[in-house]
């Protein structure tokens, strides 16, 4: 079985596509030094979003508690 039987070549062929797939996969997954301080600051905005968010979501949950109590008092206080 030398270099020029069909058996190794196709079996090269095959050994180059997937070193060529796991090099391309690797390249593409690697992160890019100009998108890191863009990751960064897109990171900081949607933790800021986060933190908006939960306090409207405190807002609103004491609205909802506090205008439950006022409108007892409320009938409490006209009966």
């Amino acid at each position: 079985m030398g270099i020029n039987s069909p058996f190794t070549m196709v079996v090269l062929i095959v050994l180059i596509t997937v070193g060529a797939r796991v090099i391309s996969t690797w390249i593409k997954s690697r992160p890019a030094a100009g998108d890191d301080a863009e990751t960064r600051g897109q990171l900081a905005s949607l933790h800021q979003d986060v933190a908006r968010l939960t306090e409207r979501v405190r807002v609103l949950e004491k609205i909802t508690t506090d205008g439950e109590a006022r409108l007892r008092d409320e009938i409490s206080r006209l009966s």
